[in-house]
């Protein structure tokens, strides 16, 4: 990590540097991961059609010259019914601890105040500066939109009302300087050229995860939780094994596919995204694994969390040579367990020339 001198960060509060955390609160797929990669240039949250994908808070960091602003993605706002949904609310509770400014999120093609009354009520309940971005509005008529703005302001009484477009970045430039305006001024939290908080080795889990869920859309989204085994770095090849857990057999033949096709498409198409973003050449090893009603076992719910991954790794390693890019090894061993087909980068070459 980079350190600031003294000097350079005494000017940027005198020409008044502003920096704070913000957390983007809404509705399933209303676009807050979309969003949060736009803000900072790559992807580091996944984004799929299946809504509740994002399952813990991560932290995306955007700095310019007139100030730092910390956004905290949230999963949607929507009934807990399992235990997984009750943590991922919780997670939303726990993002509005300490922040600055909380930016709402509606999707304006479907939205109303009378429909948005979950996302309305966390609006009432924040007691700091609140704006309200309405996502979508390449989908909305022109002559809707102002309705809805007046409908929205009138609901509640926000400090910026700002129509986006998240996916094609109309409005977007207006949000920042709107969030900008809110925030205190003060030093910047983070390296000016850090964009997240969260570890390579979290960003394998989400990749891979998104891969299937997009993959096998209707059939086991809901039910899928992807566990990075083994992060380890070499002089030439980055070697990652994963386990996929699933609640049913049913549903862990879906994911495998015959004759292993489905995991390997997965794979394959998951190793190419996170060598893109690594820029290093990936070996991927992945596994299916059968964990009936996952989702409804607090201890299995505790450990899919980042947070959780986190703790335990830093326990097992040696207090002063630890670091997250190499945790210990953690073979994933099971007689219930499939591995991919698919494992290392040169077998896609190897395959082009036997084709």
């Amino acid at each position: 990590m980079k350190v600031e001198s003294i000097s350079k960060i005494s000017d940027k509060k005198k020409n008044g540097f502003r920096s704070g955390f913000v957390a983007i609160i809404g509705r399933p797929n209303a676009g807050k991961s979309t969003l949060l990669n736009r803000f900072v240039g790559q992807k580091i949250a996944i984004v799929t059609s299946k809504p509740q994908t994002t399952r813990n808070r991560i932290q995306g960091i955007v700095s310019r010259p007139e100030g730092q602003i910390v956004f905290i993605d949230t999963p949607g706002l929507h009934d807990a019914k399992s235990l997984l949904n009750r943590q991922m609310m919780r997670e939303v509770a726990a993002a509005l601890e300490g922040i600055d400014v909380l930016l709402l999120m509606v999707d304006a093609s479907a939205g109303h105040p009378h429909a948005d009354a979950l996302v309305l009520d966390k609006a009432k309940r924040f007691e700091g500066k609140t704006i309200l971005a309405l996502n979508k509005v390449d989908r909305l008529p022109k002559q809707k939109l102002l309705p809805l703005i007046e409908a929205f302001s009138k609901a509640f009484p926000f400090n910026a009302v700002v129509p986006i477009s998240a996916l094609k970045g109309d409005g977007c430039d207006e949000l920042l300087d709107e969030i900008l305006k809110l925030l205190p001024e003060g030093e910047p939290y983070f390296p000016e050229d850090q964009i997240t908080d969260q570890p390579e080795r979290f960003l394998a889990s989400e990749i891979i995860r998104e891969k299937a869920v997009q993959l096998t859309y209707h059939e086991v989204p809901h039910a899928l939780s992807v566990m990075v085994d083994k992060f380890e770095e070499t002089p030439k090849i980055l070697r990652i094994e994963a386990t996929l857990y699933v609640e049913r057999d049913s549903q862990k033949k879906i994911l495998v596919g015959r004759k292993a096709d489905m995991l390997k498409k997965i794979g394959t198409e998951a190793r190419k995204e996170l060598e893109s973003l690594l820029d290093t050449k990936i070996y991927l090893g992945l596994f299916v694994k059968v964990a009936p009603d996952w989702r409804e076992n607090p201890e299995k719910v505790r450990e899919i969390s980042w947070h959780t991954q986190l703790e335990s790794l830093v326990q097992d390693a040696p207090s002063e040579e630890f670091d997250l890019d190499q945790p210990p090894h953690q073979e994933p061993v099971g007689m219930d367990e499939e591995k991919s087909a698919e494992q290392d980068p040169e077998e896609d070459a190897e395959e082009g020339r036997k084709n």
